[in-house]
């Protein structure tokens, strides 16, 4: 009888040890929200337009994501307007671990270039906003983009969004090198696989 009990207690041990094995890992949800849309054009030269840019760069994001364990959500999927509390509504409600803001920058200053990031000062998530941030400027810089640091903004997005927010400026659209870059499948490909790396 007390074979029988031990042998009971050793396979319902054994049991709840295979559910949990099996036992599904909560995801890691990341909101990309590509900025501008529509007939907002955000940083312009010639023919080359921000909103068409970061929405390429979104859209091979979530497509090169083959990470399980990490779900991209895309806040705009297509060239429509889209305002900053409708944004802010629809990332509050996915309530990600990260919400990444893809911007380009602009300067009359041609030789201006690299990558920046911006966050908000809200103390509540002020400390992973920074880290994510820091981590994003590391990887996406690599070997090809001149790496800024982190600075602190009053952007509607990282003001409002109640979950860790960063503002990352991919580039200088008026530098002729980070454009062409920026610009080609493979450097966008690149940026994805490099974002992904950083919020794995």
């Amino acid at each position: 009888m007390r074979n029988q009990i031990k042998v009971l207690t050793f396979l319902g041990i054994l049991g709840l040890g295979i559910i949990f094995a099996f036992k599904p890992v909560d995801k890691k949800i990341i909101v990309i929200d590509a900025g501008h849309g529509g007939n907002d054009f955000g940083a312009t030269l010639n023919d080359v337009q921000e909103k068409s840019i970061v929405e390429k760069i979104a859209k091979k994001i979530k497509a090169q994501n083959n990470n399980e364990n990490l779900e991209i959500v895309l806040l705009r999927e297509g060239d429509h307007d889209m305002e900053l509390k409708e944004r802010v509504s629809m990332i509050n409600n996915i309530n990600p671990s990260l919400v990444i803001s893809l911007h380009l920058a602009s300067s009359p200053n041609f030789s201006k270039n690299g990558i920046e990031a911006y966050i908000s000062s809200n103390a509540k998530f002020h400390d992973q906003s920074k880290a994510y941030a820091e981590n994003l400027l590391e990887k996406v810089a690599a070997n090809y983009f001149s790496e800024g640091i982190v600075k602190e903004a009053p952007f509607y997005i990282l003001k409002n969004a109640n979950c860790p927010s960063v503002s990352l400026d991919l580039g200088y659209l008026s530098n002729v090198n980070d454009r062409n870059y920026m610009t080609t499948e493979k450097g966008q490909a690149e940026i994805a696989d490099k974002i992904l790396e950083a919020v794995k």
